[in-house]
């Protein structure tokens, strides 16, 4: 049975898309094997993946709508050996879309019960906003994985973001839980970056991860080459940090 895992933060620019296209690339490289659906109209996963958006014929929407089954649009990216539920320009009128559908925030769970068996981890990446969306990633998933930049704001995003993770479980689904924070874009220099770093473990304790993800050009570069750093530049610190984080993914879920 596979674990459905949702990467959301209700803050933009915190390397969501990074962490699940990097992620499941890692996790791929350890055996495991991962479906990665791109939530976000943007599209980012899927041509960070690989993948050309212009030439789907079909996306996640279909799925969200019930007009295509999960295993007719997911498609298996090239070099990282794992599989897309790709998005297009469609995604964008999923949110007016789905009101007038029957059980509108729980569309993509019964979606994945297609898929539950063929994979180990479902990463789910979302828009950086609590919309349709985003409501359906969090009612198909067991756990959030959060990415986080240690900057000012990023314990008051937090807040809001759990104040929904918490509605979600009373309402929607009463197994949701937090999987572990991210600290993203890490630089050690700054006090700022400790000082958040106390915070996080003093209300999260062990949901934090050890491993950090440091700022990196060739983590910045390879999604213009479609390619998981693991992919553009094994050696870079890029790609070993998120080797690292699959490792402790693994290790965590096996504890």
């Amino acid at each position: 049975m596979a674990r459905i895992i949702a990467v959301t933060n209700q803050k933009g620019g915190v390397g969501k898309t990074t962490t699940c296209v990097n992620l499941a690339a890692s996790l791929t490289a350890m055996k495991r094997r991962v479906l990665l659906i791109d939530l976000d109209p943007q599209g980012n996963a899927t041509t960070g993946s690989g993948l050309i958006k212009e030439e789907l014929d079909t996306s996640v929407y279909d799925v969200l709508v019930g007009s295509h089954g999960v295993k007719d649009v997911m498609k298996k990216c090239s070099p990282g050996d794992y599989w897309v539920l790709p998005a297009n320009g469609d995604l964008t009128g999923a949110e007016v879309a789905l009101l007038d559908l029957p059980s509108k925030e729980t569309r993509l769970r019964a979606g994945l019960y297609e898929v539950d068996n063929d994979f180990d981890y479902i990463l789910l990446d979302c828009p950086p906003a609590l919309n349709m969306l985003t409501v359906n990633a969090l009612a198909a998933s067991q756990g959030v994985l959060i990415p986080v930049q240690c900057e000012y704001y990023a314990l008051e995003g937090l807040t809001a973001l759990l104040q929904t993770i918490e509605r979600i479980t009373q309402a929607l689904n009463p197994s949701l839980e937090v999987e572990g924070i991210l600290r993203t874009m890490y630089d050690p220099r700054p006090s700022l970056t400790h000082d958040v770093s106390v915070q996080l473990h003093k209300y999260f304790g062990n949901k934090v991860y050890d491993t950090v993800i440091p700022r990196n050009i060739r983590l910045a570069e390879s999604p213009s080459y479609g390619l998981p750093v693991l992919h553009y530049e094994k050696q870079s610190r890029g790609a070993i940090a998120y080797l690292a984080l699959a490792g402790e993914f693994i290790r965590k879920r096996a504890a």
